[in-house]
């Protein structure tokens, strides 16, 4: 069979099955994908299908850029670092926390310009509806991101209004913490589903910057750390903060100490390990379903206790409200 043309190429070349949905006794459907896994000296430990295929990584940069904020003025840790990283449900306590990070910068609400929406917690999302507020910038789940950009732009004296423009000193440092932390260059840009800047990498990249992070969480703590140390100490020491209420990313990172773990949309997930050791992979058809079982197989294979992480991977496929199947990686 002859070579697929480089102007073909795309993220389905090369995809492999990562899931199996089982309901019954029979296969019912397959996830298709790319995933690495890497040892804490950034070898590869398992590689399915191209590790180095380029990908958007979505809201699994949030750490990355979280990064480059610190590193240019942003002075939070804790919570309010950790919902700088988040795509957050818009519970009430991850509110509260946005607009913390945004009175300590002198701004409100009204300064956030990512995509007005309500909040993804459906308990949450009633409640704010009820109340009768309309979509806000506040309940959508970047706006911790985004009250970050903002307070990093205040701290360092950059124009707030302006802060999504790709030209802003913002993003420009955004774009160059996300090279030094994957050693991948950006070789595309758009604009994610929140209005921030989005930059290309590989899923051997993300995974590199993840084992960074995470290994950096693992040193001395207190003043002096690292801006990739306070990111991973916040994310693994305040996981219900970077997610929420029965959300796989705050279960895994509960489960696993010092995990550094961050869902990105269409089937993107990173994690790290204390250790260095790092997951990354993209879900061919953007679905959520497979990655629970996928991340937490992964994380065995990075060396994690498979018993520490079985209750967050479990991913049951109900028949009239009971368990007739099971959606598996295909390495477990």
């Amino acid at each position: 069979m002859s070579a697929v043309p480089s102007a073909q190429v795309d993220v389905a070349t090369a995809a492999v099955p990562l899931a199996r949905v089982t309901r019954g006794d029979l296969v019912e459907s397959v996830h298709l994908g790319h995933l690495v896994v890497l040892a804490p000296d950034g070898s590869v430990r398992l590689a399915l299908g191209d590790p180095d295929v380029t990908i958007w990584p979505r809201s699994s940069l949030k750490p990355l850029q979280a990064v480059a904020m610190l590193r240019h003025g942003l002075d939070v840790d804790g919570a309010d670092l950790a919902l700088v990283c988040a795509s957050h449900s818009g519970e009430p306590g991850h509110l509260d926390v946005v607009r913390g990070l945004l009175a300590g910068a002198g701004l409100s609400a009204d300064a956030l310009q990512n995509t007005p929406d309500r909040p993804l917690d459906p308990d949450a999302a009633w409640a704010w509806r009820a109340d009768g507020h309309p979509a806000a910038s506040l309940t959508q789940n970047c706006s911790g991101k985004h009250a970050g950009m903002l307070a990093t732009c205040v701290a360092a004296g950059w124009p707030t209004g302006s802060y999504l423009d790709p030209g802003h000193p913002l993003q420009r440092a955004a774009r160059d913490a996300v090279v030094d932390l994957t050693g991948v260059p950006v070789e595309h840009a758009t604009v994610d589903g929140c209005g921030a800047p989005l930059l290309s990498t590989t899923l051997t990249g993300l995974a590199r910057a993840f084992g960074t992070l995470a290994a950096a969480g693992a040193g001395a703590a207190g003043e002096g750390a690292t801006p990739e140390a306070r990111v991973a100490r916040a994310m693994a020491g305040h996981p219900w903060h970077v997610g929420g209420t029965g959300r796989d990313a705050t279960a895994f990172m509960t489960a696993v100490p010092g995990l550094v773990a961050k869902d990105g949309a269409d089937g993107v997930y990173a994690a790290g390990l204390l250790d260095g050791g790092a997951v990354a992979f993209k879900v061919l058809d953007g679905s959520d379903r497979p990655r629970p079982a996928v991340l937490g197989a992964a994380l065995v294979v990075a060396g994690v206790d498979p018993g520490a992480v079985a209750d967050a991977a479990a991913t049951p496929v109900l028949g009239h409200g009971r368990p007739v199947g099971d959606v598996r990686a295909v390495f477990a």
